[in-house]
């Protein structure tokens, strides 16, 4: 292990049949793994965690059918429906995040994408975060390059689109859309000068070396942040019956990302509070250096006070937004 973390230090790369062999270290290492993940991230971030949190600003009947998703139109879950949230409760969200510690706040919908009248709201709703200083992010489906372009006009600087998981995994997830669309997808936020960020689901039936083929994949787009979600099993969804991760193939998933993608994000999400339980507290020293605080879309997450006590906690600190 020490030789392939020499080899990252020395700006090498690790191939896929190096990740195989952190991926398939007995369970007695996996501390030794954790520990050379976390040197990786202190390298990077120093004591610093990004965090971020989100809106979930229009909620329910996606047409969409994602094995996941609460909010799939299919889905038998009771979630929340409601259509996009106002300019005045969409600022208030970001100012209470802001008053958490936050330096970015997202603006996400249901759907496949919003319609125009809702993409004109959603721009002024991105002007408003930007005037608190915060940085603006939007996770708003598949949009195209012109929508993009007049988001970006408004303020946007970080679009986010998830790849969910490996390439050959995807249609065992989602059959509305493909994995080429959200390609297409990243590839026109990077075109319009956003970065991206993209990531997706751990623990839906994927293999290891899905995970190391979805992080390889997401090292050749060269996305700025990777969101790493576990699966948080919601009846009525056809991914409802399955068993969360265990906790220490989620912390090895992070340290094995870290490996993969030792200059990006790696930003903690959905899932992290049921899948790893009193472990919770260990995703910085597993390799992680950004993290979502607040709630999720569909289901509770953790207070902002006690995300920043974690943080305190391991002598970290929260990344205040840049200039």
């Amino acid at each position: 292990m020490q030789s392939l973390e020499d080899k990252i230090n020395d700006g090498g790369r690790l191939t896929r049949a190096e990740a195989r062999r952190l991926a398939a270290l007995p369970f007695e290492r996996s501390f030794d793994l954790f520990a050379a993940a976390n040197r990786l991230r202190m390298r990077r971030s120093g004591d610093a965690v990004e965090l971020c949190a989100i809106v979930n600003a229009k909620s329910g009947l996606c047409p969409e059918h994602c094995a996941y998703c609460a909010q799939s139109a299919k889905s038998k879950t009771g979630v929340a429906v409601y259509p996009l949230i106002s300019r005045a409760e969409a600022l208030e969200r970001t100012r209470q995040a802001q008053s958490g510690g936050v330096s970015r706040f997202s603006i996400v919908t249901s759907g496949r994408k919003p319609d125009k009248k809702e993409l004109k709201k959603i721009a002024a709703m991105i002007s408003d975060i930007r005037a608190t200083g915060l940085h603006a992010c939007a996770s708003l489906g598949l949009l195209e390059a012109d929508e993009l372009r007049f988001l970006r006009d408004a303020g946007l600087e970080r679009y986010h689109c998830n790849i969910e998981t490996s390439e050959r995994f995807f249609p065992e997830v989602c059959t509305a859309h493909s994995f080429s669309d959200k390609l297409e997808t990243i590839a026109a936020a990077q075109k319009t000068g956003l970065s991206v960020c993209s990531g997706g689901i751990m623990g839906m039936g994927e293999t290891w070396d899905d995970r190391i083929d979805m992080a390889l994949t997401l090292r050749t787009i060269g996305v700025d942040s990777v969101p790493i979600n576990f699966l948080n099993p919601i009846p009525g969804t056809p991914l409802g019956n399955r068993q969360p991760m265990h906790p220490f193939d989620a912390l090895r998933t992070i340290s094995l990302f870290r490996f993969l993608l030792p200059d990006t994000a790696i930003r903690i999400c959905g899932g992290r509070i049921a899948t790893l339980g009193e472990f919770a507290s260990l995703i910085f020293l597993a390799g992680a250096d950004a993290l979502m605080t607040g709630d999720y879309l569909t289901t509770l997450g953790r207070s902002y006070a006690d995300d920043l006590k974690l943080l305190a906690l391991h002598r970290l600190r929260p990344a205040r937004p840049a200039p």
